[in-house]
Order: structure tokens, then C-alpha cells, then sequence
């Protein structure tokens, strides 16, 4: 639709485009600049307190530590404080598990087999009770 606002807008101008095509304005130029500002976006740089890649890897290593298998990142914070040691904070085991795709339910679960209702063979004459 914007291109044929930008091929008729050539000749008959911009405004009288939108109007036949009845497409608002401000529509038309954001999606003019919007297609204009994508090729000029800069790369976001990093923070400067980012963990590094050792350090997401050691959050990593803490939470697959078998006696964290089944605890909450909350917890895993928890239980290395009260030990002495602080990896990182309770919103960066978060980040970084989600990362990881590791947020959802932790412990092994049981998956147990679909049950199907036992179909019972009737016999081919209708029952005439």
C-alpha cells in the first residue's frame, strides 16, 4: 500500500496520494523514516557491569550442581549465602537461566503414558432390549 502512495505520490503529490488511498499522513511518513533509520542503527554496547562469559558460565555450574537440581534460583541464592558465597544476584540467576531456556520447572518430572479409553467391540445386531 505505501508503495503505490510513493509511486502515485510522484505525480500528483504526497497529500492527494494518501487521500485517493486512504491512508492517514503521519502513517505514510513514519513508515518512510521507519524503512530510512533501520540501516543506520548502531550496535548497542555492552554495560560495563555485564557479567562476563566465565561469570554466566559460574551461575551456570552452581544451578546444574546436583543439589541444586530441584531448587528455585531464590533458593540456590539463599543456600550460597548462608555458605559464604555470593555468584550473583537473585535476578541474574533468573536472566541467565531464561537464557538458557533452564526457568521452567527444574526437577525431573514423570511423564506418564496418554490413557485411551478401551474401546468395547459391539456386535453387528442392535440391541432390542
Amino acid at each position: 500500500m505505501m508503495a503505490a502512495v510513493v509511486s502515485l505520490g510522484g505525480t500528483v503529490g504526497k497529500k492527494a496520494a494518501c487521500e485517493a488511498l486512504a491512508v492517514a499522513r503521519a502513517t505514510f511518513y513514519r513508515h518512510a523514516n521507519r524503512k530510512s533509520s533501520r540501516g543506520n542503527e548502531k550496535c548497542r554496547p555492552a554495560p560495563p557491569l555485564a557479567l562476563s562469559q566465565q561469570e554466566r558460565q559460574a551461575v551456570l555450574d552452581v544451578a546444574h550442581e546436583k543439589r541444586f537440581w530441584d531448587a528455585s534460583p531464590y533458593q540456590i541464592y539463599a543456600t550460597l549465602l548462608d555458605e559464604g558465597r555470593y555468584i550473583a544476584s537473585i535476578r541474574t540467576f533468573y536472566r541467565v537461566l531464561a537464557a538458557n531456556q533452564e526457568v521452567c520447572e527444574r526437577r525431573k518430572q514423570v511423564v506418564r503414558p496418554r490413557y485411551q479409553k478401551k474401546v468395547e467391540k459391539t456386535s453387528n445386531y442392535p440391541y432390542w432390549g
